[in-house]
């Protein structure tokens, strides 16, 4: 009760203040002022300042009192950065595509891009577009008549060597179950996988998309181009993640399982494999357990 009392003594105690000039000590100005008075000014003072430093501290200062302000704009600096390799190596990609092109052209081992067709000896030069590169092989334009639905004339049972494709290591498109197997005489050149809902579908091998598009009975189809004249095509994906002329590596992704065309009964991956135009059993070569 003493300290209290002592407290409550202490903050009801005035004191006078005088201002005097210091040259023959005239008071200018003086004011009466409690204690408690002084206290809650000074508290005041302490909360303005504290606020003002911590505005500043998030505002102005921030560079020299946030610890994490450079680790935050590093960040951003090197997604900056990421972003920007990622453009320049697409482009050093399509000049190096345009490149092998031109040097595959040159060699006469694709049709010219560009070429002057005379109609006759009098008529002046005429300039021609090709709509494509390179000219499609017959196995080539097989396939992607397979993948449009128009039908094939294969000659089921005939012998294919493909001895080399049980030594490559093949990356299993999706695991699942495979609830339709490989049929061509019911016209089923692939196997069916079903597999969890918005599972990705991931590539086989190393390759170049040739076709990525909707067909109206397979719904929406990715087709890649491996060496060897192997070509692998993964049907009724509910999104395409890669466009025709992009590279992929063997395990990306490329699609998600989904359930589009009329040709489907289900949720499920319909993948097939064909060699020099014909078709191969995906269980020979790849486990999808």
């Amino acid at each position: 009760m003493k300290t209290i009392k002592k407290i409550g003594q202490f903050l009801k105690s005035k004191f006078l203040v005088v201002i005097r000039k210091e040259q023959d000590f005239s008071v200018i100005t003086s004011f009466n002022i409690s204690s408690g008075k002084s206290v809650a000014i000074l508290v005041l003072f302490f909360i303005l300042t504290f606020g003002f430093s911590l505005f500043l501290s998030k505002t102005l200062l921030r560079a020299w009192f946030d610890p994490f302000y450079k680790e935050t704009e590093n960040t951003a600096l090197l997604l900056q950065l990421s972003e920007t390799v990622d453009s320049l190596q697409l482009e050093v990609l399509k000049k190096d595509n345009y490149v092998k092109n031109i040097q595959r052209i040159i060699a006469g081992e694709a049709e010219y891009l560009e070429e002057f067709v005379e109609q006759d000896t009098s008529a002046t030069p005429q300039r021609r577009s090709a709509e494509v590169l390179f000219e499609p092989s017959d196995a080539t334009i097989s396939i992607l008549q397979e993948m449009r639905g128009v039908p094939l004339e294969l000659e089921i049972g005939q012998a294919i060597d493909v001895g080399f494709l049980g030594e490559v290591y093949f990356f299993p498109p999706i695991k699942g179950v495979v609830t339709a197997i490989f049929d061509p005489k019911k016209d089923h050149f692939g196997i069916d996988i079903v597999a969890k809902e918005n599972e990705p579908v991931k590539t086989i091998a190393d390759g170049t998309v040739i076709f990525s598009s909707w067909t109206l009975g397979t719904g929406y189809v990715v087709a890649i181009q491996h060496s060897d004249e192997l070509i692998s095509i993964y049907k009724h994906n509910s999104v395409i993640l890669k466009s025709i002329g992009e590279t992929v590596k063997g395990g990306e992704i490329i699609s998600i399982i989904g359930n589009t065309g009329e040709l489907t009964t289900g949720p499920h991956l319909h993948f097939e494999i064909w060699y020099k135009g014909s078709p191969l059993n995906p269980q020979d070569f790849i486990s999808f357990d």
